[in-house]
């Protein structure tokens, strides 16, 4: 293998690492595992490079597996340093990126895996779990809010991986409108985001604007 193999489904949490692989040049083939979270053949074939059956998950030349988003932006970061997708080492702004990094995937993101799925977690009181799972999400978003100061990018002048969960977390619930009411600082970082020349083919692939809402 003498690229990336990229596992997703277009406008999931796939388009997080299209979008990285994209910032960073890094060649890759996006392999399509769209009906994944039911049984039948998508689901055998990411099951059989990922036990936890998600995406992405991100097949390296040599056969190595990334199954976290957060994992993958490190690497990437690592292996492209000239890219800025995250400051390095030693940088001010570093500390910051990583803590906020680390709050996208373990705050915000797993909201999305309990309340797509209510009945996997809670089949007695599915409704229930979706309405306080969709309170809390918009409290985060609000919380980031308040932290986020008014530059244009998530770090200020210097845009980062953050930008990109900004940009592509803000299409799903409780959507671009809400943030734009709520949380005009991340609304603005999102169409910026959309925007921006590294990354804007991954995001206009994976939210097409009559997808937009």
């Amino acid at each position: 293998m003498s690229e990336w193999q990229l596992f997703g489904v277009r406008g999931w949490g796939s388009s997080l690492a299209e979008a990285m692989l994209d910032w960073v040049g890094e060649p890759y083939a996006f392999v399509d595992v769209a009906g994944f979270d039911r049984p039948g053949e998508a689901r055998e074939r990411l099951l059989a490079v990922n036990p936890l059956a998600r995406v992405p998950t991100l097949i390296g030349p040599d056969g190595q597996a990334l199954t976290e988003s957060a994992a993958i932006a490190f690497h990437l970061a690592e292996r492209h340093p000239e890219a800025g997708l995250a400051p390095p080492p030693g940088d001010p702004l570093r500390a910051s990126f990583l803590n906020r990094l680390v709050w996208f995937v373990s705050a915000l993101y797993p909201t999305f895996t309990f309340r797509d799925y209510p009945e996997r977690w809670a089949p007695e009181a599915a409704d229930q779990l979706v309405e306080r799972i969709d309170s809390y999400r918009r409290s985060l978003w609000e919380q980031f809010e308040s932290q986020t100061g008014e530059g244009p990018w998530v770090l200020g002048e210097r845009p980062s991986a953050l930008d990109v969960y900004v940009g592509a977390m803000s299409h799903w619930r409780p959507r671009r409108a809400w943030l734009k009411a709520r949380c005009p600082k991340l609304h603005g970082i999102a169409e910026r985001a959309d925007a921006f020349p590294p990354i804007a083919a991954a995001m206009l692939r994976n939210f097409p604007p009559e997808a937009a809402s």
